[in-house]
């Protein structure tokens, strides 16, 4: 018996996803096609033009704007932020370093700083006297 290996696609809007891309801003034949883990592989090893330019100048989804920014993707929202913006915009907004921004940097920095103590204090007691490690 032989196995037919099926070719695993997935949905433009999953495929955007995936290369950190703005689904509105790609190629129209992107958007209405679907992408195999091939095409996927392919457009990660050697992006086209297209990918280049959107990754470099935007727009850019949410979740890329917030990292760009240093902030959660709440803080953008609770900064009113709930569109895509481009590089030129999310410079714009570093210079000009509104108060919500500055905020959400904080909150951002103060999680961060939760998050690593968490970690540590995790791995000091699976570390610790008692351990079941030899």
């Amino acid at each position: 018996m032989t196995s037919h290996k099926t070719t695993q696609t997935m949905k433009p809007a999953t495929a955007a996803k995936k290369l950190g891309v703005y689904l509105e801003a790609t190629p129209a034949e992107f958007q209405e096609g679907v992408v195999s883990r091939d095409e996927l592989d392919a457009l990660q090893a050697d992006p086209p033009q297209w990918l280049l330019d959107l990754r470099r100048e935007g727009p850019h989804p949410r979740p890329v704007v917030a990292a760009k920014l240093g902030v959660s993707i709440s803080g953008l929202a609770r900064g009113g932020v709930t569109e895509a913006l481009t590089t030129e915009q999310i410079e714009a907004l570093k210079n000009e370093r509104p108060e919500w921004l500055e905020k959400e940097r904080a909150t951002q920095a103060e999680v961060r700083k939760e998050t690593a103590r968490i970690k540590a204090k995790k791995a000091e007691g699976d570390e610790g006297p008692g351990s079941s490690r030899s």
